[in-house]
């Protein structure tokens, strides 16, 4: 795996799976007939005995692995976020999160991108359904490299963790060797111009547009956030006081999520910064091409630059 190399986070997800089986023998994993689309399928031809086919059944599954870590296992309960998030809602709450077991939900298709599943298998609301869910660890990885991380990471937490992932292939921009921090943000570039925050699959589109501002001569922070909860809210007030401006982008609405968090450690801190949340608007998605879709929304390495360099005017209007 080298940078550059564009691989899905589903794919990453099933070999990290695969990879750590031995290091956690009472790891098992569930899946709600979807083990193709998450890539569990691998785990389940190495480790058969250890994997449970719940079928279309995603409330009962929830159940079931909540019943299987009181037993002393550790489950990963693998399915379409839009599914965890709502319609085994309930379970996940009161079963999972407010017995604060470890139990790990691998939310996969987080986000637009769903391969043309329908729009209403996009998930742009679970980021803030999750954030506000008491003992509960919120990950975003934001390539390949970082998903089989935070795998691994997922199963040293004590308590329950969702690890949002993706469908679709996306740049490898972490060696190798990358291990993350939970709770901190990631910074991929240092400027005094303006801060980027960003968070999973939306990390690489933002550092291909920080170079494309650098080129431009306007230096940019960039914060990866791959953990959305615990926030950290320090490198957002350090960023504001640093920069004076803003910009977060995530594959979410704008309504909870990362933006959401920044704009709330900000309010914490009592900090004076311009901000721009740029995400999906109070909309339900289409469905259609995702590159398109982004793009409409403003999403894309351009987009990104656009709103950029506008968020820079507003401030240097104020200065």
């Amino acid at each position: 795996m080298n940078k550059g190399d564009r691989i899905a986070h589903r794919t990453a997800f099933g070999q990290a799976l695969l990879d750590i089986a031995d290091t956690y023998p009472k790891m098992v994993v569930f899946d709600a007939d979807v083990g193709a689309s998450t890539q569990t399928v691998v785990f389940k031809k190495a480790h058969p005995d250890r994997f449970y086919e719940m079928g279309i059944a995603e409330a009962n599954m929830v159940g079931a692995a909540a019943g299987m870590a009181l037993c002393g296992f550790t489950p990963w309960v693998s399915t379409f976020a839009v599914f965890l998030a709502k319609r085994a809602l309930d379970q996940v709450r009161v079963s999972v999160a407010h017995a604060n077991l470890p139990v790990k939900l691998n939310a996969a298709y987080g986000g637009l991108p769903t391969g043309r599943a329908g729009a209403t298998h996009s998930s742009v609301e679970d980021l803030a359904i999750m954030r506000a869910m008491p003992n509960m660890t919120v990950l975003c990885p934001a390539d390949a490299v970082e998903t089989m991380a935070m795998t691994d990471l997922a199963m040293k937490i004590d308590g329950p963790v969702y690890l949002r992932t993706v469908r679709c292939e996306v740049p490898v921009i972490f060696d190798s060797s990358w291990r993350p921090t939970i709770g901190k943000a990631t910074k991929l570039s240092d400027g005094g111009d303006l801060a980027i925050c960003s968070e999973g699959m939306m990390t690489p589109v933002a550092l291909a547009a920080a170079e494309k501002l650098a080129a431009r001569g306007i230096g940019v922070r960039l914060l990866h956030y791959g953990t959305i909860k615990p926030f950290d809210h320090g490198a957002v007030a350090e960023a504001s006081r640093d920069c004076g401006a803003i910009l977060t982008i995530e594959n979410h609405s704008v309504i909870g999520g990362l933006g959401g968090a920044v704009c709330e450690a900000l309010g914490d801190h009592g900090v004076s910064c311009f901000v721009k949340r740029l995400g999906f608007p109070d909309t339900f998605m289409e469905s259609g091409d995702d590159d398109q879709i982004f793009a409409s929304f403003g999403m894309d390495v351009d987009g990104v630059v656009r709103h950029a360099e506008e968020l820079l005017s507003r401030k240097r209007l104020r200065n």
